[in-house]
């Protein structure tokens, strides 16, 4: 088990849980007395009333996971700075270090980093077995036309729509309409030249399903181009290579054509050979 006091004690001593305690008498005059408040020891707390930041250490611990346990999106650290009332550089290495030590225990569950937020998902070394769970009775998937589609809007946006169809050669109309349906991509803006096309863009859900934190984290396209030889090649074999017409032998032209020595009354003239035999059917007759 994780100890949240350990966690705590690795993180930074800016924290703000070094409220110091009220003097009892032999300290120094200023000190206020908890009495000249008008506080009583006897005073019941309001349940209903917001509690504020975690008195204890090992609170804020638990609070980071009761928040990233509920909340539907990654959580930016921000927030739960804001939340806690703790600086955001603490919440990172508290996240940090309680990711590590989720990974030292073995669980089958991960606290990452996604999206500019903080998640909890499955280890990915469970994935066969996550994916019969999700994937059961379930054929929704995207076409080899939609994959494209997104991979040049992740690497290109923000892009119009008729950049997309400048590249894939079609018109990508449908397809970016089903991806926006499916919440990969969306409109981001307008280009300000002529016109003011719409410019698209991929959304936090999508680096989300690809567990990334910012589209920096897509691999080097270059490692999916072809080197240039290989580019030589495929246009090589797709060239056509023009023929003369004076190059070409007549002789070759038909090499399937019937000599005209060998057909029936071939030996005949001209004007014979299509005359009809004595009392049988013309020589071309059927």
């Amino acid at each position: 088990m994780t100890d949240p006091d350990e966690l705590f004690a690795l993180a930074p001593v800016d924290a703000p849980f070094d409220d110091a305690p009220f003097d009892d008498g032999d300290g120094p005059a200023d000190a206020e007395d908890p009495t000249e408040r008008g506080e009583l020891d006897d005073a019941e707390a309001d349940d209903t009333a917001p509690t504020g930041r975690p008195g204890d250490p090992a609170d804020v611990v638990r609070a980071i996971e009761a928040i990233v346990l509920v909340a539907t999106d990654p959580v930016p650290p921000d927030l739960l700075a804001q939340l806690l009332e703790l600086p955001v550089a603490t919440v990172e290495q508290l996240c940090q270090r309680l990711a590590d030590a989720y990974d030292e225990a073995g669980h089958g569950f991960q606290l990452v980093r996604v999206a500019g937020g903080y998640r909890y998902q499955s280890h990915p070394d469970l994935a066969p077995y996550v994916e019969r769970f999700v994937l059961e009775g379930q054929s929704a998937r995207l076409s080899a036309a939609a994959l494209e589609t997104l991979a040049i809007v992740a690497y290109k946006q923000p892009i119009s729509r008729a950049q997309v169809a400048a590249i894939r050669g079609v018109d990508p109309d449908a397809v970016l309409r089903t991806l926006q349906s499916r919440g990969y991509v969306d409109q981001v803006g307008r280009d300000p030249g002529p016109g003011q096309a719409v410019l698209w863009g991929t959304t936090p859900q999508f680096l989300e399903r690809l567990g990334l934190d910012s589209v920096a984290g897509l691999p080097p396209i270059a490692e999916f181009v072809p080197s240039a030889d290989v580019v030589e090649a495929l246009e090589a074999g797709l060239r056509v290579q023009p023929v003369s017409i004076e190059d070409l032998d007549p002789a070759e032209e038909r090499p399937d054509a019937p000599d005209a020595s060998d057909a029936p009354g071939g030996d005949r003239a001209g004007g014979q050979a299509g005359s009809p035999s004595e009392g049988g059917p013309s020589s071309d007759g059927a």
